[in-house]
Order: structure tokens, then C-alpha cells, then sequence
């Protein structure tokens, strides 16, 4: 406890400095003693010229690693943020001091069991780069192959654990005395940051994610991933191919080298789009420190800690309030959101698309260059958590991804029109999930499971006939909760209905087929109970109980 003040003291003494003042004084607990705050040796005010977000920038980085990094793991909230402050925080990069060379050689040493010379014909112990959680070093396979070692710093896991135990404090004393510390969730927040965070201890986790990534973009000349070498990874080291190319941020030297800027701009939108929709896997950390452009004008990516992830039904929810959007149609989004399950069945969808309008609407204002898929989302996401709409951490990271290449996108190319790429990347996604050769691919993928079932359907079906029949399927209650399982059931009962009259009308039409197997001669009340019993089956295993609606 006295520790944690003593922390606690340190916290404020920085934010004084750097004019945050206003922050502590916030919270009613200390709002009486907040001009005791000014009398700490070292607290004189500073920078009192800059933005806010900027004077929280630099009061972070001075508080040391963790802090930088929770601070990055914020810019990914900002609809829980001011925007200003948010915008800032994004561009909050680790400027930490290396830890020695000589203790970077050690750790690698000891995690290869041997000598680093037994692995690499040369290492550079100056570090090439150094970040909150590990710093890398350029080296040489014994085979001559550039590559780059990452190194975990020393002690860094307990580091952590101190900063978070004084962090999920903190935010116990801001959901406790700030007027706005229930809307902001700040525990939520550190829980959240506690979980990126310990990923990011794992090098060999990093090190799948950058392997899955370089396999979804293997026959792609968009991007590229590079190589592991898994035989010189472990937990707290991690041997990466080296990549050459010229840092996204150094703008003027990309021109100079005649590289298409707005093909650059468009290619970049192309991968985020690609990733998220085609492979529902993303890179959730695309600032520039991470992104290097090749002379031919590829893409080439580093840092793979922080992955993002999306089902089949967040992919569709998005892309169908992406398009309902630009359509200006109100109603399709938040239908979306509800048939989702983003927001409660019972949200009156009129109401619903009513406040969404009022956030859409003056956006269109703007010519369609300036519109910003990611400041849409957030407020979109803004006005669904006033319906009880719950975090969603993939469609966070998905949306602080999406301002990042947005800002990028615009800094290489200002009259980049987003829509322009994304809209018939958008439409031929929707069409391959829709449609007759979506439900061939999901029949296909499903048929497996209902063999499986096939010898279990008579005894489900006389169970389930002999409930309906004695009247156990029936429910009398007042209370709500049990009202919706008893939705749920009536669902799942359905569902079961369809499996097992849809298998027993595709049976009846494979009886029908002729001897010599031939499709084409096939009788027409074969086709007819065929498609019947495959729309059935369908039906079943997507979990649609009514036409249009999903469960």
C-alpha cells in the first residue's frame, strides 16, 4: 500500500508537470488537495503550450515502458476517448533506452543452450531498435542470410506486473470518484491491456502470427511477410528473416524513388481489406515504424504482437454496414446490428435508425475523399453502446486499424477516395457469401457433420416428438430470462426439424437418381426434393429459423 502511494505520488508529480493537473482534479477524491499537487519538488509546469494529447504523450513516455505502452493500447478506444487525445496517443511510439548488448547476447545464449557464434557468423550487439517489451539486434545465419533478432528485455514480466497492479488502482480510484469513470470502463480497460500485453511476452506467438500472415499472402505481390527461423525461436527470442526497404514515413524518398503514390495509397487499402474480410486476420498494429515500401513499390511488414481476428458473422455485419452506409440506408444498419446480435433483440429498430441517421447524415456533407471509415465506425460503435451494445475487442482493434491505414493511405496519396477501393471489394465479398454458390460452399463444409448426426436423427426425432406430444416442451413462467431460452429452444427445435426432414428429402432424391448415375437424366421430382432438402439442410446448419433472419 505505501508503495502504491508512493507510485501513485510519482503519477502525479508528471501529470502537474505537463499541465495535466486538470485530470487529477477530476476525481472527487482528490479534488480537494489537488493544489497541494503544485508543491512537489519537480512538478513545475511544462509545455503548456502544446495540445493536450500531446502533453499526455510525453507525461507517458516520462512515466517509462508500461505506460508508453498502455498508452497505446488506449489509442485503440477511442470511443471511449475524446477524440483529440486519442488521435494523439496513436501516434505515441516507444522511445525507451536500450537495455546492454552484452545482456541481450547472455539471454540469447542461455534460451539456445549454446554459443552464438554455433548459430550466427556475426552479431550486432549495438541494438538496431528498442522498444517497451523487447529491442532487436541485426545478425547473420552461418549460411550468410541477413536476419533480426528479437530479444525480451530482462525482469520485463515483473516490471508489469508491479506497473499493473498499480494501473488496475488507478483505475478502481477513476470508476469510483470520476463522474464519467462508469461510461469510460477503466478496469475493462486494463483488464484488456493486461491480455495484449502478456501476448506480447511470447515471441513464439508473435512468430506464428507472422507465419499464418506470410501464408495468407503467399501467391500475393501486395505484401510481404518475412521468413521465421522457428529453429532459432524460443519464448524470449525470436530470428526473423531481414527486410529492406524504405520506412512508410520518409514520404519524400518514396516519391523520389518513382514509386506510383496513388497506386501505393490503394494497394495499402487493398491488404487491409483483404486481411480482415478474405482471411479474418489482421495486422492490428500498422503504425509506420512498423510498414517498409520495396523499390518496386511492395509492401513489406514487421511486428506481428498484436493480431486481430473477425468470424464469418463479424465480416458480414461489417461489410454490411459499410455498404448500407454509403447507400444511405439507415435502416439495413441497424437491422444489421440487431439480427447481429450487437444490440438487444428488443432495441425498437426505428429508434435505433433514427440516431444513427443523426450520426451518418452530416457526414455526407463532406466530399466522399473525406469521409472516414474509422471516425464512422467509432461513431457508430458510440451511438450502439447507448442500446447496451458490448465491446467488441475485434471490432476495436479492427477500427483503430482502419484510422491508421485511413491516415497513412492519406499521407501518401490526400485525394485517396477510400470508397473507391473498398466498395467493389465489399460488393464481390457480400456476393460470395450470398448466394447459390455460397450455400454449395457451406453445404459442402457442413455435410461431414450431418453424417455424423444421421444415425442419432430417429432417436432425437421420437425424443423430441414424445416432449411435443406430453406437453414437456412448454414453459409457464413470468420471469424473462427463462422467456428467451424458451426462444432459444423453439429455435434449436426448428433447426432440428429442418436437419431432419431436409436429410430425408435428399435421401428420397438420391433414390430417385437412375441406375447409371446420370445427373442429367435424373427425374424432376429428384432435383425438386434434392434442392429442397439441401435448402433445408442449409437452413439447419447456418441456423436460419425463419426466412431472412439468422440465430
Amino acid at each position: 500500500m505505501i508503495k502504491n502511494f508512493f507510485h501513485l505520488l510519482r503519477i502525479a508529480r508528471v501529470l502537474v508537470k505537463y499541465s495535466l493537473d486538470d485530470m487529477i482534479g477530476e476525481l472527487s477524491f482528490f479534488r480537494p488537495y489537488v493544489f497541494l499537487f503544485r508543491f512537489i519538488p519537480g512538478s513545475r509546469k511544462a509545455k503548456r503550450d502544446l495540445p493536450r494529447g500531446e502533453r499526455l504523450c510525453l507525461a507517458l513516455e516520462e512515466l517509462g515502458p508500461v505506460f508508453i505502452k498502455f498508452g497505446q493500447v488506449l489509442s485503440t478506444r477511442p470511443d471511449l476517448l475524446p477524440m483529440d487525445i486519442a488521435s494523439s496517443l496513436t501516434r505515441l511510439q516507444d522511445r525507451v533506452p536500450p537495455f546492454p548488448g552484452d545482456e541481450a547476447k547472455s539471454i540469447i545464449e542461455e534460451a539456445f543452450g549454446d554459443s552464438l557464434d554455433q548459430h550466427f557468423s556475426q552479431f550486432d550487439r549495438e541494438p538496431a531498435a528498442s522498444a517497451s517489451v523487447a529491442q532487436v539486434h541485426y545478425a547473420q545465419l552461418l549460411d550468410g542470410t541477413d536476419v533480426v533478432v528479437k530479444v525480451l528485455r530482462p525482469g520485463i514480466e515483473e516490471i508489469v506486473e508491479k506497473d499493473l497492479r498499480l494501473l488496475h488502482a488507478l483505475a478502481e480510484l477513476v470508476e469510483r470518484y470520476w463522474s464519467e469513470g462508469k461510461r469510460l470502463k477503466p478496469i475493462e480497460v486494463v483488464e484488456d491491456y493486461h491480455r495484449t500485453i502478456h501476448d506480447e511476452f511470447d515471441l513464439k506467438r508473435e512468430a506464428a502470427n507472422a507465419s499464418q500472415l506470410k501464408i495468407n499472402f503467399e501467391d500475393s505481390d501486395l505484401i510481404y511477410v518475412p521468413a521465421i527461423y522457428w529453429e532459432h525461436t524460443h519464448q524470449n527470442v525470436m530470428v526473423m528473416e531481414r527486410i529492406y526497404g524504405i520506412s512508410i514515413r520518409d514520404v519524400e524518398t518514396i516519391k523520389a524513388s518513382g514509386i506510383d503514390m496513388c497506386k501505393l495509397a490503394h494497394d495499402g487499402v487493398e491488404i487491409f481489406f483483404t486481411q480482415a474480410f478474405q482471411h479474418g486476420f489482421f495486422h492490428a498494429d500498422m503504425h509506420p515504424g512498423n510498414i517498409f515500401v520495396a523499390p518496386d513499390g511492395q509492401y513489406r511488414a514487421v511486428d506481428f504482437g498484436i493480431m486481430g481476428t473477425l468470424s464469418t458473422s463479424d465480416k458480414r455485419y461489417l461489410a454490411e454496414n459499410l455498404l448500407a452506409f454509403f447507400n444511405r440506408d439507415y435502416h439495413r444498419v441497424a437491422d444489421a446490428h440487431i439480427r447481429a446480435g450487437w444490440v438487444p433483440p428488443e432495441t425498437n429498430v426505428e429508434d435505433f435508425e433514427g440516431a444513427i441517421r443523426t450520426v451518418c447524415e452530416p457526414i455526407f456533407a463532406r466530399p466522399i475523399s473525406e469521409i472516414s471509415f474509422g471516425s464512422f465506425l467509432i461513431d457508430l460503435f458510440r451511438v450502439a453502446r447507448r442500446y447496451q451494445m458490448p465491446v467488441q475487442p475485434q471490432l476495436v482493434l479492427l477500427q483503430k486499424t482502419l484510422l491508421n491505414i485511413e491516415g497513412l493511405g492519406r499521407q501518401l496519396y490526400p485525394d485517396l477516395d477510400l470508397w473507391d477501393t473498398a466498395k467493389p471489394f465489399l460488393e464481390k465479398w457480400m456476393n460470395e457469401q450470398i448466394g447459390p454458390r455460397a450455400a454449395l460452399k457451406t453445404l459442402k463444409r457442413e455435410l461431414p457433420n450431418l453424417y455424423t448426426l444421421a444415425p442419432e436423427l430417429p432417436a432425437i426425432t421420437h425424443q423430441l416428438l414424445y416432449r411435443v406430444k406430453n406437453n414437456e416442451m412448454i414453459f409457464e413462467t413470468r420471469d424473462q430470462e427463462i422467456a428467451l431460452l424458451r426462444t432459444q429452444l423453439k429455435k434449436q427445435q426448428t433447426r432440428t426439424i429442418q436437419l431432419i426432414f431436409g436429410l430425408g428429402l435428399l435421401m428420397m432424391s438420391i433414390l430417385l437418381l437412375p441406375d447409371h448415375q446420370d445427373m442429367k437424366t435424373m427425374p424432376i421430382l429428384g432435383w425438386v426434393l434434392g434442392g429442397t432438402g439441401a435448402s433445408l439442410l442449409l437452413m439447419g446448419a447456418l441456423g436460419f429459423s425463419e426466412p431472412g433472419h439468422r440465430e
